[in-house]
């Protein structure tokens, strides 16, 4: 096993995996931009590396220098996380090269499933439902693709993810303008404007598989995640088990899924994504060769850590345990927790956190690489936390997620616990009745601030001044005993601090 590990990412991914390292007894690294020179991630490794400037390409993305950082620390291993440079398979093979383990897949098998186009095919070799599609080499061939499958059709660069380079396509009118928009957010997302076309499945559900696989070609799948909660092709709010999939349906997409992996030669934690249609089929989508955000919400009910199980592989160790042996109990929920202002399209709202209340209680879980103080910047992903519960059914878990989220406090910058709390709250939602186009037909209800009521403002005045003067006598003269100066509220701030 290793001793020392560096972790390739910042934010709260970085804290949790570190968090695994540490129980694991195995020394942590961290890297950093100067961004991020108090951030949480950095002040809680045991050694921590500058790699550059903020801007992600001159830090974060710099293999050389992560790999430098590897050298001068002594790591043995690099953990990515997800993001950055964790599907990138020039990274791993460089990682391979200075004599350090890469922990994620061969780099064979990211490439496999890097490029959409490629993933189809091999898809298709291995008897793996896709959706209808083909590939074009200009406009013309796009046109006489999409009249072949009919329209609606869906726009995807090859390269891409994260909903960029992708467009929807009602009629031919639209085709070549909407081709070479997605080509042109392709390329300058991806440096590649390859754009192939699908089928649009309407209204569908989004639902991926976790997998898990060893280097002696053992592989099992870890139920399913609904993530059709989405903006913009966005995951906002992840759950499992899927309110709409059957057991036997899940058992379906799981040997599909298991097939999918082995068939790429895959190992360590992956993801297979599926559209799944109102009739219950189901399509691959895509393979995320890496953690994923949502990861948490399958490590609740399934009592597994993914990342201690992705370090174990990397270091040589069986995966020890058949697809018998895996059983989940109860429902977990994810939200999503950003620095955004969900009123103005989701714009980032970067600033420093003044004032932060983290929820607690049985079944929360917060995923959070912040802290009270620290400052969502500009240059990245404005990512605050990942708030989840779980309990044992949904209902349970909507109502504990939605009690959790009204006890959250972020004073600082705008955030879009407001709209997870409606979300919670709206009876589509909690019926379990919604797919990807939930957000989007529910705009009035979920994006629109409401004005706070008289009583609401004057508490939110009173609490605000509350703050400030906790704070100044904080300075002057902290409190030596008795009850904590911070036990602020009959209140609750997290519906009302996104408002104003």
């Amino acid at each position: 096993m290793f001793t020392k590990v560096l972790v390739a990412n910042r934010g709260e991914i970085a804290v949790r995996i570190m968090r695994t390292l540490r129980e694991m007894g195995i020394k942590t690294v961290a890297v950093y931009s100067e961004a991020d020179t108090t951030a949480r991630h950095v002040r809680e490794a045991d050694e921590a590396y500058l790699l550059g400037p903020a801007p992600s390409a001159e830090s974060y993305l710099l293999i050389e220098k992560v790999i430098e950082a590897c050298h001068l620390s002594g790591a043995e291993a690099v953990h990515p996380g997800y993001g950055f440079l964790s599907e990138n398979p020039k990274f791993a093979r460089a990682c391979s090269a200075a004599g350090i383990t890469f922990i994620g897949p061969e780099p064979e098998a990211m490439e496999a499933m890097g490029s959409k186009t490629a993933a189809r095919t091999r898809m298709i070799a291995a008897n793996v439902p896709v959706v209808p599609g083909a590939e074009a080499a200009n406009i013309d061939e796009l046109k006489a693709a999409a009249e072949t499958v009919g329209y609606p059709v869906m726009l995807k660069a090859s390269a891409g993810g994260g909903g960029k380079g992708m467009r929807l396509v009602h009629e031919p009118d639209g085709l070549e303008s909407a081709w070479e928009r997605a080509r042109s957010e392709a390329l300058k997302s991806f440096g590649d404007d390859t754009v192939y076309l699908e089928k649009a499945i309407l209204n569908p559900r989004h639902v991926e598989i976790q997998v898990l696989a060893d280097r002696d070609g053992n592989t099992v799948h870890l139920f399913e995640r609904d993530c059709s909660i989405q903006r913009r092709h966005q995951k906002v709010v992840e759950e499992t088990p899927s309110p709409a999939a059957s057991p036997e349906l899940v058992e379906e997409m799981g040997a599909v899924a298991v097939r999918a992996a082995e068939a790429v030669g895959y190992h360590s934690a992956g993801t297979i994504e599926f559209l799944v249609g109102a009739d219950s089929s189901f399509y691959f989508l895509e393979m995320n060769t890496r953690l994923q955000v949502e990861h948490p919400v399958t490590e609740m009910i399934c009592g597994l850590d993914l990342v201690r199980e992705q370090v174990r592989i990397a270091a040589g160790e069986p995966l020890g345990l058949s697809q018998a042996d895996v059983v989940r109990r109860g429902h977990a929920i994810e939200c999503r927790i950003y620095a955004e202002d969900p009123s103005t399209g989701f714009l980032p709202s970067p600033g420093t956190i003044n004032t932060l209340r983290t929820p607690h209680g049985p079944g929360i879980r917060d995923d959070s690489g912040v802290y009270e103080g620290a400052e969502i910047t500009s240059f990245y992903d404005p990512l605050v936390s990942k708030l989840c519960a779980w309990a044992p059914t949904r209902e349970a878990a909507v109502a504990k997620i939605a009690r959790a989220l009204s006890e959250y406090v972020v004073i600082g910058p705008r955030t879009n616990l407001p709209f997870h709390l409606r979300l919670m709250k709206h009876p589509d939602f909690v019926a379990g009745n919604y797919d990807t186009g939930f957000i989007a037909r529910h705009e009035a209800a979920l994006l629109q601030d409401e004005p706070l009521s008289e009583e609401e403002s004057r508490l939110f005045a009173a609490a605000l001044a509350a703050e400030r003067a906790l704070r100044e006598a904080q300075v002057s003269s902290p409190p030596s005993s008795g009850r904590s100066a911070t036990a602020l509220s009959p209140w609750r701030l997290a519906s009302l601090t996104n408002k104003t």
